[in-house]
């Protein structure tokens, strides 16, 4: 009985989910797109500038987008089922400041128990948003646009104007982001762990493929047998517990944080896995092509730094780059409406 049951909600579940052949290509169509652009803005960018190419810059790219991207991959999973995490950047402010003060009550510390440390004040952030929006029904847009405001007004009062200071780290700790395996910073190695296995879920587990089912229409992957409140759930806690550990890496990564750290960062998520080829409707998306955005949107930054172009660009840029994105989502939706009512047609 139960492995008919299971085979039944497989076969529901292929029903309700996108036609993976489709968007695949379709993704791997905007991930190929996504890559020539990446290697065409490196390319001109060190034809005008030669020094763009050096290895400072290329390590401080890979640093600098190896934060965003863990934050764009949380983003992600829960953009999937039409749903939004605008307080991310608040959770890595107050996780980060919350790892320091463990470090200066306890300066021997493992690094693993402080990457755990701040998955867990994540975890904590995340479980907030996710009973919010699951269990409370509040848009995920009021939930959490809520939540960055609360989480950064308690990061406020906690460090009551102080600060951590790269001095109070031990070298273990900042070895994270100035030590290196193969050349490779170890902090991007952290990152890429990550990445990779949340990619492994959403692609080959039942549990992601049901994110994309949400998304694609709730109401039939609810008749499907899949309880969406509890993925939603889970959404919300992988976004939290991730933006948790980025808020310990970004410790590591700049040593310095105070109650501003990581402000206003979430809109630079949302940009890099808006162009990173998730869409804002949900059920479309993947961990590659949001770490691709997020890429893009770190090239560009730097390369306005090295050709000396006004800080003004990089946000018009980004704001270009959602508005073409959303564009092209738009174009691709419609078409595909439009095949498959001919196909109904003819069928």
């Amino acid at each position: 009985m139960t492995l008919r049951a299971d085979t039944m909600h497989r076969d529901d579940l292929a029903v309700v989910a996108p036609r993976l052949g489709w968007f695949t290509h379709l993704a791997k169509s905007r991930e190929t797109a996504l890559f020539v652009v990446l290697v065409a803005l490196i390319v001109c960018t060190g034809l005008a500038r030669p020094q763009f190419l050096n290895m400072q810059n290329l390590r401080d790219v890979l640093l600098n987008v190896a934060i965003v991207s863990l934050l764009t991959a949380g983003m992600t999973v829960v953009m999937l089922m039409r749903h939004i995490d605008l307080s991310v950047g608040s959770v890595v402010g107050i996780s980060a400041y919350g790892v320091g003060c463990l470090y200066v009550a306890f300066p021997h510390m493992p690094v693993a128990v402080a990457l755990a440390a701040g998955i867990g004040i994540g975890l904590l952030a995340g479980s907030v948003n996710a009973v919010l929006v699951a269990l409370g029904r509040v848009p995920s847009l009021v939930a959490t646009l809520s939540t960055l405001y609360i989480f950064r007004g308690a990061d406020y009062a906690w460090v009551s104007g102080g600060q951590i200071n790269a001095s109070s780290l031990p070298d273990a700790f900042s070895r994270l982001a100035t030590g290196t395996l193969l050349g490779i910073p170890t902090l991007v190695i952290v990152a890429a762990v990550v990445l990779i296995g949340l990619g492994i879920y959403l692609q080959q587990f039942r549990g992601g493929r049901e994110h994309y089912a949400i998304g694609s229409n709730p109401e039939a992957a609810r008749l499907a047998g899949i309880q969406v409140e509890r993925r939603v759930m889970s959404g919300f806690l992988i976004s939290g517990a991730i933006a948790g550990l980025a808020g310990a890496l970004w410790l590591a990564r700049f040593g310095t944080v105070d109650a501003s750290t990581a402000k206003g960062i979430e809109l630079q998520v949302v940009a890099a896995a808006v162009v990173g080829s998730v869409a804002i409707n949900g059920g479309s998306g993947t961990i590659l092509g949001a770490t691709l955005g997020a890429l893009v949107l770190g090239v560009i930054n730097i390369a306005l730094v090295v050709l000396r172009i006004s800080p003004f660009w990089e946000q018009a840029i980004q704001g270009a780059l959602i508005v073409a994105a959303v564009a092209i989502d738009t174009l691709i939706a419609r078409s595909l409406a439009k095949r498959m009512m001919r196909k109904r047609d003819h069928g």
